[in-house]
């Protein structure tokens, strides 16, 4: 259940990444080019098993469509935390099916550390 409060605050993509570089979150896990699934600055390539997603950000842009963008904070595990950014709708960062396919595969577990 999402936190009324907390939509109220947190309404742009630059807040919600403000906040979680102040609690050391400045890294992130990047699809490349060969659909394979990296931490930044990392040469580790990762399966859909080895991270959980912590926490899910959406944001809607208000008048422009492509506005609209999810954040994930995510932590593998050796427990290194970072996000996966990733713009929705037409103009997604990652073309074709595999980063979805990808994402629906990675496990869920909802912190509440990441309620602000």
């Amino acid at each position: 259940m999402e936190n009324q409060e907390n939509i109220d605050r947190m309404t742009t993509l630059s807040e919600v990444m403000k906040i979680l570089s102040e609690r050391g979150i400045q890294r992130e896990f990047r699809m490349n080019e060969h659909c394979e699934m990296k931490f930044e600055n990392s040469e580790k390539i990762y399966q859909p098993a080895e991270l959980t997603i912590l926490k899910t950000y959406r944001f809607e842009g208000d008048s422009n469509p492509d506005d609209n963008a999810v954040l994930y904070v995510v932590k593998d595990g050796a427990g290194n935390r970072g996000m996966i950014i990733d713009s929705y709708g037409a103009d997604s960062n990652y073309p074709g099916q595999e980063f979805d396919e990808f994402l629906r595969k990675i496990p869920i577990v909802e912190s509440d550390e990441f309620n602000f």
